[in-house]
Parts: C-alpha cells; structure tokens; sequence
C-alpha cells in the first residue's frame, strides 16, 4: 500500500507523512469486483475496510440500509463492539478497498487515537439508527 494514496481518504487526513506510512505497512489494498461480498453478517469479524473507489450496499437482515462509497469504511462495529459482523456488505460496483486486518486495526488504535475516534464516532453514529 502506498502510503501518498492515504492523504486522499477522508480517514487519514491530517496525518502525518510518518503516520501515513505506518497505516500503509499495516495495510493491504484489494479489487472487488461487483457482486462480491466483502463481508456477511453473523460472520466472525477479521478485517476493517476503507473504500477508494467503487460502491456497495449495506444490507441487514435481507434488506439494503445503505449505500456506500469512496472514503467510506465499513468492518469497524464488528471489530469494537461485537464478535460477528452486524451487517454484510456487498459491492455495486468495482470496488479497490484499503483492507487492515484485527491486529493491525488493535495497533492503529492505540498509537493513533484521533483516527480511532474518528472510527468511534461513525461506529456510534451507526448503531444509533438501529
């Protein structure tokens, strides 16, 4: 992952070149094509997705709640909160995605806590409109 690619997602704005760089070493970028599901509800949660480009729809229960796009993320609930994930989510449309797995997110969390409370704040966000 590059980490010059990171100034360009809302997330990691206002890190620093030496912030960046750690995200990017603990990063994989991966191409989805449409119809894939990046991720299933019930399911054990792993990884933490931040979308570059491309969509996908957010569905709980059978039934679409959201749509996302560039700079949206998604994986975090699951991660922070619960052991499964609460939603899937499945691609639109040709997705790159910056995926980081658990133990990754654990250590972005501690060592950058603005990015984390960006994530909490979104995660908070989304559990109120359940």
């Amino acid at each position: 992952m590059e980490a010059e690619r990171l100034k360009e997602v809302p997330l990691f704005r206002g890190l620093s070149k030496q912030e960046r760089r750690r995200v990017a070493s603990w990063a994989d970028e991966v191409d989805v094509e449409p119809g894939k599901h990046l991720v299933n509800q019930g399911e054990f949660a792993h990884e933490f997705f931040v979308i570059e480009e491309g969509t996908a729809d957010v569905i709980v229960d059978g039934r679409p709640v959201d749509a996302l796009g560039p700079g949206d993320f998604f994986g975090e609930i699951a991660l922070l909160e619960t052991e499964r994930r609460v939603a899937s989510v499945v691609a639109t449309a040709p997705i790159r995605a910056i995926v980081m797995h658990s133990r990754a997110f654990s250590s972005m969390e501690e060592t950058m806590p603005e990015v984390a409370e960006r994530i909490r704040e979104e995660m908070r966000r989304r559990l109120s409109k359940r």
